[in-house]
């Protein structure tokens, strides 16, 4: 159970997808400009990541190795295309919204990554908490620079006023030198926060 609980939490801090190992980023950066993109795009992800780590784990004895990544992509399309029509009958405008980057999932580096360098080599239990893992800690990303953005940017949240009626909305948080510069914070925060944890273990283990 600890070494289930280790490669969830690799996702969310210590290998997160976007902090750390800065993959995925076209899409992640295009789409926070509201809370609202953040998280339709964090789910989105984390079902696709999920349902495709578990067929390519399921079956990964019997996938030719020549032929991996062509039927790696066939999967990832076949629930990527899930999502796109959910989202289009359910959530139309969350997905206009959105836009082409839904879609674009099928490319996402994020994904192909993990069932690659993963799935293709786990058994279900650790496939499962991995991909939950990589696609919570996708999310937090998008809806915490998603959310310094709108809230700054709009002066609303998930499109819900927050600020006074006086706010004057700084327009620099919604274009895209905004979004590099809050993932540069997070990115900063993210750091500290490893180091901490990693001293605070170390303590742990010494004690």
């Amino acid at each position: 159970m600890k070494s289930l609980w280790k490669t969830f939490k690799q996702g969310i801090i210590y290998e997160n997808p976007l902090l750390m190992l800065m993959i995925g980023l076209c899409s992640a950066l295009a789409v926070t400009s509201s809370v609202s993109n953040g998280i339709g795009m964090g789910l989105a992800m984390t079902f696709v990541l999920l349902f495709s780590e578990i067929v390519i784990s399921l079956f990964r004895k019997v996938i030719p190795n020549s032929a991996r990544i062509p039927i790696f992509i066939i999967i990832i399309a076949a629930f990527t295309t899930m999502v796109d029509l959910v989202m289009k009958a359910y959530f139309p405008e969350l997905s206009k919204s959105m836009g082409v980057f839904i879609p674009l999932i099928v490319v996402n580096c994020i994904i192909m990554g993990r069932v690659e360098a993963f799935a293709s080599k786990q058994s279900f239990l650790p496939v499962v908490f991995d991909s939950l893992g990589m696609g919570l800690g996708y999310t937090w990303v998008l809806v915490a620079i998603a959310a310094f953005r709108e809230i700054l940017g709009n002066g609303t949240f998930a499109g819900i006023q927050v600020m006074p009626g006086n706010f004057q909305p700084i327009l620099f948080f919604i274009l895209p030198p905004g979004g590099f510069l809050v993932f540069g914070l997070l990115t900063s925060f993210n750091i500290w926060l490893k180091n901490r944890m990693a001293k605070s273990e170390k303590a742990k283990e010494r004690a």
